[in-house]
């Protein structure tokens, strides 16, 4: 990462937006959130019946990425940058009630929404914590899946986040995940901007870079699909997105050992 990034600020700034996500789902950020994007994106309209509204509206996902992910009863979901909660809702109906789904978030204020939310509509095998998806306060071998939308990209220590997903995983365990890469190496004027740092644009990785990160923590690559139906929407960060290559990918991965 650029050493002329602060990220005692990046952190601020990214915790200062998703409190706003999470307390406004209707202000205007550089991307788009709710219900209309998530079916864009590819979610199950009638799953999403069963998800509560409040964590749909603040939705902020990047991507679709449950085929890849294969949820299948009994297995135990770590959701990394959790939010409001949407994701780990809605693998929570596929895991039932006989598996369980764990959600990490550094937003206090999405943590707590996110537990309001499982608590208010029975969600009795959802959780949420909050804490650093760079440390995991997790056993090896906890989790038969790691899922993440939209959240890598805004990490300082990617390969970290990586490694924590690799440690907390079974073997045979998957990670799958949504998020932004770039086609260029992005330049410093961009990367040592916390604003489109926490807009999900400054941290954007180029996308061989990101997946050699994968591949460096232990994980075997399954799958790569770009995420079409995603876009941003302020001018800024569509200015980058259009000079730079920067676009949203939904990647699959396996730990073997």
């Amino acid at each position: 990462m650029s050493e002329s990034l602060d990220t005692d600020r990046l952190e601020r700034e990214v915790k200062s937006m998703y409190q706003d996500v999470a307390e406004s789902a209707d202000a205007e950020f550089h991307f788009e959130t709710g219900r209309e994007l998530a079916e864009r994106l590819g979610y199950d309209p009638d799953t999403l019946t069963y998800v509560p509204d409040e964590a749909i509206d603040s939705f902020a996902g990047v991507g679709y990425y449950f085929e890849m992910a294969e949820l299948e009863p009994r297995e135990d979901v770590l959701d990394l940058g959790s939010g409001s909660g949407m994701d780990a809702f809605y693998a929570a109906m596929a895991v039932t009630e006989t598996g369980s789904v764990t959600g990490m978030d550094m937003t206090p204020e999405q943590v707590e929404k996110a537990n309001d939310l499982a608590a208010a509509n029975g969600f009795h095998n959802v959780s949420f914590r909050q804490g650093y998806i760079e440390d995991l306060p997790f056993e090896d071998d906890s989790f038969d899946a790691v899922i993440s939308n939209g959240v890598i990209n805004l990490s300082a220590e990617k390969d970290r986040v990586f490694e924590e997903a690799h440690r907390v995983l079974r073997p045979g365990g998957r990670l799958a995940l949504s998020d932004i890469i770039s086609e260029q190496q992005l330049p410093e004027s961009i990367k040592a901007d916390a604003d489109l740092w926490a807009a999900c644009i400054g941290g954007a990785e180029q996308v061989d870079s990101y997946t050699s990160l994968i591949e460096a923590a232990g994980f075997d690559l399954t799958a790569v699909r770009e995420n079409t139906e995603y876009e941003f929407i302020s001018d800024q960060a569509a200015n980058a997105c259009q000079k730079y290559g920067v676009k949203s990918i939904s990647v699959s991965a396996q730990k073997n050992d």
